[in-house]
């Protein structure tokens, strides 16, 4: 099992990035998709999920409204388009599964939202 993330990057408040996961060695289209952050000094909080068909998303209350997760189950990828960005979404952001029971995780791509 693998994922990839990349897109991460500096960006100035109120700027845009999308992040992108790219996964392999599972059957990506059976499984449910998230994405989680951490930063600086803090734990590793969750911050989206999409179920397998696209047909359910949430989200945590601090991204609600600025970010939309969306996957593609053709190209076995997910991805994170995140809006008016706010110093305080720095962080490392990273893609994540829950496959037969074990959560794997990607390596994770920096985010940085300072002006």
């Amino acid at each position: 099992v693998q994922l990839v993330e990349s897109g991460g990057g500096l960006v100035q408040p109120g700027g845009s990035l999308r992040l992108s996961c790219a996964t392999s060695g599972f059957t990506f289209n059976s499984y449910a998709m998230d994405w989680y952050r951490q930063a600086p000094g803090k734990e590793r909080e969750w911050v989206a999920v999409i179920q397998s068909a696209s047909d359910y998303t949430n989200y945590a209350d601090s991204v609600k409204g600025r970010f939309t997760i969306s996957r593609d189950n053709a190209k076995n990828t997910v991805d994170l388009q995140m809006n008016s960005l706010k110093p305080e979404d720095t962080a490392v952001y990273y893609c994540s599964a829950r496959v037969q029971g074990r959560r794997v995780w990607g390596q994770g791509t920096q985010v940085t939202v300072s002006s």
